[in-house]
């Protein structure tokens, strides 16, 4: 399992001002200004950090994820998954091994993986003669074999920050959330996020 390590303030320093982005802010300022443009860089960061904490204090992973979810099992078959993934709504699920913790991520692309086919339409032309084939590899085939992993999760109180550098690291729809043992605590989508995030910027 693979937890986000960013922090605000890394995510805040990725922002760098340049010299020529300070001096010209300051021409645009009235009368004489006795600072240092490293003492503007360093006012502005944590000006810019104290506003986004104060804007996004309430995005939390636990107040955003989606509770109540029914992880995979490693152990299963990938057909059992599949019907497993169909009924859930979502297009991923954890995985989790016997002793509950996750493990990994299992998604529609993984099944595409799987079958060697590069797309559902790939998969479709393939239907009519390969059927049975096809059938035969998910019945045969463990999640634990086909899943995404090492899995990018977070915690229930990763703040905004956290999560916007976990999204930007994977280009997954979805992330779990993981309490101190490594077990699920809910399901965070990126439209979830997004949405939260949109809706905040207008307030």
């Amino acid at each position: 399992m693979m937890r986000t390590t960013a922090t605000l303030n890394d995510s805040v320093d990725a922002t760098e001002l340049t010299d020529a982005d300070i001096l010209d802010a300051m021409r645009h300022i009235p009368g004489y200004l006795d600072i240092t443009t490293e003492d503007f860089r360093t006012i502005y960061q944590l000006a810019r950090r104290h506003a986004l904490q104060r804007l996004f204090a309430d995005i939390t992973a636990a107040h955003l994820m989606r509770t109540g979810i029914l992880p995979v099992h490693q152990a299963l078959t990938l057909a059992k998954a599949a019907r497993q993934l169909a009924d859930s709504g979502y297009k991923s699920l954890p995985v989790v091994n016997n002793d509950g913790r996750v493990v990994g991520m299992l998604t529609e692309t993984d099944f595409m993986r799987q079958l060697k086919v590069k797309d559902f339409m790939a998969l479709l032309l393939q239907l009519p003669g390969e059927s049975v084939a096809l059938t035969a590899q998910l019945h045969e085939a463990l999640v634990s074999a086909a899943m995404t992993q090492p899995v990018m999760s977070i915690s229930p109180d990763a703040g905004f920050m956290e999560i916007m550098s976990a999204f930007g690291q994977h280009g997954g729809r979805s992330m779990p959330v993981v309490d101190a043992d490594g077990k699920l605590a809910g399901l965070l989508l990126r439209l979830d996020f997004f949405t939260a995030y949109s809706l905040s910027n207008r307030s």
